[in-house]
């Protein structure tokens, strides 16, 4: 089966309308999909309804900013009840340190000569909320930076002028909400965090302790090793596995909903669960 259980529209940074990431899932014949926005499931309903119309097997998701001790990680949940009063307010309060990233961000790249970075990074976001991926295709579509992956390395990283100190929730309460929302708690892209193998294990290992369920064992950017890696770790933790393509629409990317690299999952794959 195709299946997709890691996208993203406007309502957090990617491009497409909810009901657009449903055509597209179609068109891509697709038998499960999941919208995942950022710290957001306002977009859950306008696709499911669409889905239905099509017959698409549809998954409510959200992909939830988390702390977990120096690191900052992204922890998608499955199956989950958008009307859960924990998992809303724990969305809001994220949210809320990204409205005030943004404006310091802003400020940042003011300081180093990029004029009105903030009200033009505003200009591609369909809401309230402002991420860095806003930031980084507007320098891309100002020229100041070729790709996204330079303005990240240039500008928002480190002690870089766009990059913010600040904290995500904490991982224990980030998989908390999840499961108050009566949903599935998986590590995103797992092979795609700046640290060593060991280091990694370790961080799964502690995400398990404290009740992760799955690994995104397969996404776009997966080779059969970075596979293998995956789901050595997910066995070692007897976790579950999920996937997807993590795609977001930016037309200077090549991720494309619904085409990651096939798998045969087998009785360990999250929607058994679901």
């Amino acid at each position: 089966m195709n299946i997709d259980l890691h996208t993203h529209s406007y309502y957090s940074d990617g491009v497409l309308s909810p009901k657009e990431i449903i055509h597209k899932a179609v068109n891509a014949d697709c038998q499960f999909i999941s919208l995942t926005d950022h710290d957001s499931t306002e977009g859950l309903v306008e696709a499911e309804e669409c889905a239905n119309k099509f017959n698409l097997n549809f998954i409510k998701g959200v992909e939830i900013s988390a702390k977990h001790g120096p690191y900052s990680i992204h922890i998608v949940g499955l199956g989950i009840n958008v009307n859960n009063k924990t998992l809303i307010a724990g969305l809001e309060e994220n949210n809320q340190f990204r409205i005030n990233r943004a404006k310091l961000i802003g400020e940042g790249l003011q300081k180093v000569g990029i004029e009105n970075a903030y009200k033009k990074a505003s200009s591609l976001s369909k809401t309230k909320y402002i991420t860095r991926t806003h930031f980084a295709q507007m320098l891309v579509m100002e020229g100041v930076c070729h790709n996204m992956s330079s303005v990240f390395k240039k500008y928002m990283t480190g002690n870089k002028p766009g990059a913010v100190k600040g904290e995500w929730a904490k991982s224990e309460d980030v998989i908390n909400w999840i499961h108050s929302s009566g949903g599935l708690a998986i590590l995103a892209h797992p092979l795609r965090y700046k640290m060593t193998l060991t280091k990694l294990k370790k961080l799964t290992r502690e995400l398990k302790e404290i009740g992760l369920n799955g690994l995104e064992i397969v996404n776009s950017y997966s080779s059969d090793e970075d596979i293998a890696i995956a789901k050595q770790i997910a066995d070692t933790n007897k976790l579950l596995y999920s996937c997807g393509s993590d795609f977001h629409g930016w037309p200077n990317q090549t991720v494309e909903l619904g085409k990651i690299p096939k798998y045969d999952y087998g009785k360990n794959f999250v929607l058994n669960y679901l």
